[in-house]
């Protein structure tokens, strides 16, 4: 192997290294997932859904991280909740969801009868 190629092949590790580091920082977090959500809201990605957890109505990358940590967060909350007030999550979950389906804003997406609907 001559110098050239030797420092081509050093290149192509080095970039593989860095992008092995960077990986973790293009992991999004609760608080960018929550910034995220009314815009994913907007363009149909997630919907909610009467269990009080977030649904992906258009699979993304976003979209599935977006739901998957607020419902992770969501779902912390119901059992604190159920657990304080001696109920069962699931109904806690079902408030929940009435609630979040009332309050979901008209042209987004609710989980009804199985079938992602805007709502009017």
């Amino acid at each position: 192997m001559n110098m050239k190629q030797w420092l081509q092949q050093v290149r192509v590790w080095l970039a593989a290294l860095l992008l092995a580091c960077s990986l973790p920082v293009l992991a999004m977090n609760l608080q960018q997932a929550m910034n995220a959500l009314p815009n994913a809201k907007a363009q149909g990605l997630v919907g909610e859904q009467p269990n009080g957890y977030l649904g992906v109505v258009n699979a993304s990358a976003d979209a599935e991280q977006i739901a998957k940590l607020i419902n992770d967060a969501r779902r912390a909350e119901y059992a604190r909740l159920a657990k304080e007030n001696n109920i069962a999550v699931s109904d806690v979950e079902a408030m929940a969801g009435q609630k979040a389906i009332e309050r979901t804003a008209r042209g987004h997406y609710i989980l009804l009868d199985g079938n992602w609907i805007q709502k009017r």
